[in-house]
């Protein structure tokens, strides 16, 4: 029953996310009311606030189901063996093969059209940031979970440019630099050496 009860559950996440993006997109975030929202998705407004605290939930509930993603994907490959990097690397591959557009690099016009919306707004773009920042914070805790020694010749290499310990270096921006051979712009670090030490 609770697989039946959580699987309805989620089609109301999805049917009244969707009834809310299709508004935003056709008249633009912030000239939609929550109450226009509720009408569209055929349910009330204290039942809309049961699901979505926030009206900027609406928009980003897309963005939830990835948040712990990288995380996931960390602790996935550690089990196959894998450096947290490979792992995302080919977590990241795999999206573009796809053409997932959580990877950033889908050029579908629904896809484009989503992006102007959230990065156009900036109470989304706030609260997008947010969302960075717990995935980064899960991220950083998967990659130290368990972690007394790593696997022979995935120990990051501490004296390149690219290598620390930020999860941002290991996230979907810093992947795109590296898969064209690079470090991300403003990610070189500089290693400053005192003599005698």
């Amino acid at each position: 029953m609770s697989g039946l009860r959580e699987r309805k559950k989620q089609r109301t996440y999805r049917v009244i996310s969707d009834a809310a993006i299709a508004l935003f997109l056709e008249k633009g975030f912030d000239k939609v009311s929550v109450a226009e929202v509720a009408a569209a998705a055929e349910i009330s407004k204290p039942t809309l606030f049961r699901y979505f605290p926030a009206k900027e939930d609406l928009a980003l509930h897309r963005f939830a189901d990835h948040e712990d993603e990288a995380a996931r994907v960390v602790a996935a490959g550690r089990a196959d063996g894998l450096s947290p990097l490979d792992a995302l690397h080919r977590h990241f591959l795999d999206g573009l093969g796809r053409r997932d557009p959580v990877t950033g690099l889908c050029d579908d016009a629904d896809v484009l059209a989503f992006h102007r919306l959230l990065y156009g707004t900036p109470s989304l773009v706030a609260r997008l940031h947010a969302y960075v920042k717990r995935s980064e914070e899960a991220l950083a805790a998967a990659r130290s979970a368990g972690r007394t020694s790593w696997p022979r010749g995935s120990r990051p290499d501490r004296s390149s440019p690219c290598s620390g310990s930020s999860p941002r270096r290991t996230g979907a921006g810093s992947m795109r630099g590296r898969a064209r051979g690079r470090c991300p712009r403003g990610r070189w670090r500089r290693r400053t050496w005192r003599s005698g030490s």
